[in-house]
């Protein structure tokens, strides 16, 4: 989060600015959509600089303590959906790299709070709601790290 915020302030920022004025000396501003895209641009960068101080700012440290044979925080588990006859792969990530089309999964979610700390062969109940849950077997467990390769969520 902080290379991309010093990105934005340093590089980005002073392009944004300077297509800004460019695009400004193009004439009338009622009917210049170059100058309306450059502002567009720029606030949309301000936008995302504010999101990733205000994350920074409440970022605190997840301490991991998964055993080797128990999911933890950026594994990959396969499950298996009784209900669906259906497996699947997902990988528990923090609640900043949510994707669950992707198969990544909320450590927060119903899902990533029922298969944390569990192990291969293990059958969870996923609390969807109070009126709705499944269950799931945990078929394989990938040990995995935060090596920076899945993306944090756009805002």
């Amino acid at each position: 989060m902080r290379e991309e915020l010093d990105y934005r302030r340093n590089e980005l920022m002073p392009e944004l600015i300077e297509e800004v004025k460019r695009t400004r000396a193009f004439g009338d501003l009622s009917e210049n959509f170059e100058y309306k895209a450059a502002k567009q641009a720029q606030n949309k960068n301000r936008s995302r600089i504010r999101y990733l101080e205000g994350m920074i700012k409440s970022a605190r440290i997840i301490d991991d303590r998964s055993a080797a044979d128990e999911v933890g925080l950026f594994d990959k588990v396969e499950i298996y959906i009784p209900e669906d006859d259906e497996t699947q792969v997902i990988q528990v990530v923090t609640t900043v790299r949510t994707d669950p089309r992707k198969g990544l999964i909320s450590r927060e979610s119903p899902f990533g709070k029922s298969v944390l700390g569990r192990r291969v062969g293990d059958v969870i109940t996923v609390h969807v709601s109070d009126s709705y849950s499944y269950e799931a077997e945990i078929r394989s467990i990938t040990k995995g790290r935060d090596d920076g390769s899945v993306p944090l969520m756009g805002y």
